[in-house]
């Protein structure tokens, strides 16, 4: 191979490797003092799980860093998740309101018995039904956590019966084929700017969550479109 190939894919893995922190003090330097803890978390004012996608706030100055964590703590900033989940839901639209602990002995969380229990409360809607050709059927949800407790969507919607699929902790270990990482994605924040103007901030999903509702519809047009026909391999393994 060339000496510009090799040169070009030891940047693209130098990329790959970055993590966040690296690439927001290389875009804004003047953050590198920023924030409760800016060794660490230089700018960065809430947190995501290492699996969920999506959108993650920063800020450029310590001013609008305090005013954002304000906001947060004050239940001002409005959340929205995207979320497949195992099964099926009765109920269109549903709230969780189910304390949530830290399980004894282990770093996991739960609404059964554990220590340090605090509120939480979390939104849902059922924006889609999917079922596979072999049957299996999962839910993508749209959900509000109106608190921020770690862990809180998985955790709740684990009650339920309706692991995130791809969680394996909260859910079972065995998933489907097409989950290669978690399937919760931060959509959307809305919240008033210090200027008093009212902002939403949206990321698209990534495509391991778009790809199963793609497929679900797809599949569903074809069903539609030449019926009695044969599934393929391919089908058995994603949704429908």
């Amino acid at each position: 191979r060339t000496n510009a190939e090799s040169q070009r894919k030891s940047a693209l893995s130098q990329r790959e490797s970055a993590t966040l922190v690296d690439w927001l003090l290389e875009k804004y330097p003047e953050m590198k003092n920023v924030g409760d803890e800016p060794q660490i978390r230089p700018g960065i004012v809430h947190r995501l799980d290492r699996e969920t996608s999506g959108i993650l706030l920063a800020a450029k100055n310590q001013n609008y860093f305090e005013y954002l964590k304000s906001l947060f703590k004050t239940r001002r900033i409005k959340k929205t998740y995207l979320a497949v989940v195992l099964g099926a839901f009765k109920e269109k639209t549903g709230v969780i309101d189910k304390e949530i602990r830290i399980k004894s002995g282990s770093v996991k969380r739960t609404v059964f018995s554990g220590k340090m229990a605090k509120q939480a409360i979390t939104r849902y809607t059922v924006k889609k039904t999917l079922r596979t050709a072999d049957k299996e059927m999962f839910s993508l949800l749209e959900v509000v956590p109106e608190t921020g407790r770690t862990h809180q969507i998985r955790v709740h919607l684990a009650s339920l019966g309706h692991p995130v699929v791809g969680d394996r902790l909260y859910g079972p270990q065995k998933q489907p084929v097409w989950a290669e990482r978690l399937m919760l994605h931060a959509h959307s924040l809305e919240f008033s700017t210090a200027e008093s103007r009212r902002i939403k901030i949206e990321a698209e999903p990534p495509v391991r969550v778009r790809l199963p509702i793609a497929q679900a519809h797809r599949r569903r047009r074809v069903r539609r479109a030449v019926p009695g026909r044969i599934k393929t391999g391919a089908e058995l393994s994603t949704p429908s």
